[in-house]
């Protein structure tokens, strides 16, 4: 991978870094630090930073420990850094597996992503304000991210036609692989709505294939859509973290909750591997559980204050 790339990704993620997770200045430049150093690393050894293994940060962990003598706190920051990085590439599925695994506590392996709830997807595209044509634009966006589960890249990537009005979307996923995704009759009107009160009036330039434009009429950017996903957290309320691959992961988790095939949903989600999928059935399993402990009357939870002790 060339240089040049591998500083775009830090860069994607020290925005992401911002954008998404609301991070302070002081804290982003010391993950940038941390990483450039561990990125020198690897210049040295002259590998990238998709094909780094276990053993690899083994490697430069153990450099930095004879560096500063075995200071915990900075070990444990510089680790957390390269952690947070490769956790945000599997995210992003960039990488198949996450090489940090093997540091990470039991804690933090068993954290699943979160996932809206139906009602907070509702919530959220009910946000835009279609007063605004630019409303059009962010309510199409979102429909479609919610309806298909597309990467962020892959709905920013879309071009003119790729929604077919049948209802089905065609994307190019990771590797330049084309699949096609179904899209429900609410997402297509959005989208319709969209190229008539919005796009039609911004575009000037026949040429620009885009179907996604910013103000300017041009392609809208990862990071563009990032804040406005940004924007219409803060409006509506949502706590959760909220990514567009948060859209993503709801997407799969609602499908399959609702009886959608795990194989299906593999071939929509553009998965290479049906393990990568089996994250969801866990995603539902847990929310099967927390209704229990909160419903079961013989369920293991504290009795409510105030109740009063039979025994």
């Amino acid at each position: 991978m060339a240089l040049e790339q591998e500083l775009n990704l830090l860069r994607d993620y020290l925005n992401h870094l911002v954008v998404e997770r609301g991070l302070s200045k002081n804290t982003t430049e010391a993950y940038h630090s941390d990483l450039s150093q561990f990125f020198s690393f690897l210049k040295e050894r002259k590998l990238s930073c998709l094909d780094v293994t276990a053993d690899t940060i083994v490697d430069f962990l153990g450099t930095l420990e004879s560096q500063t003598a075995g200071k915990p706190t900075t070990l444990a920051r510089k680790t957390s850094a390269i952690r947070g990085f490769y956790q945000y590439l599997l995210i992003e599925e960039l990488i198949g597996e996450n090489p940090c695994s093997l540091l990470e506590n039991a804690k933090a392996e068993s954290t699943l992503p979160d996932v809206l709830t139906v009602a907070e997807v509702d919530k959220l595209l009910s946000s835009p304000d279609l007063t605004s044509k630019m409303g059009y634009r962010d309510l199409a966006m979102l429909e479609v991210l919610y309806a298909t589960g597309l990467r962020v890249s892959e709905l920013v990537g879309l071009n003119l036609g790729d929604i077919d009005p049948l209802g089905f979307v065609r994307c190019l996923g990771k590797g330049n692989k084309e699949r096609i995704v179904p899209i429900g009759s609410k997402a297509l009107a959005a989208v319709q709505a969209y190229l008539e009160r919005c796009r039609a009036k911004i575009v000037k330039d026949r040429s620009q294939r885009a179907l996604f434009v910013n103000a300017r009429g041009k392609r809208i950017s990862r990071q563009g859509f990032w804040k406005i996903l940004n924007h219409y957290k803060n409006q509506c309320g949502i706590k959760k973290h909220l990514s567009p691959h948060t859209l993503r992961h709801s997407f799969a988790t609602h499908l399959i909750a609702n009886g959608a095939d795990l194989r299906s949903v593999q071939q929509m989600l553009g998965h290479a591997d049906i393990a990568t999928t089996q994250i969801y059935t866990h995603l539902t399993r847990e929310h099967l559980r927390s209704v229990y402990l909160a419903a079961h009357p013989r369920s293991e939870k504290k009795p409510k204050e105030g109740a009063e002790n039979h025994g």
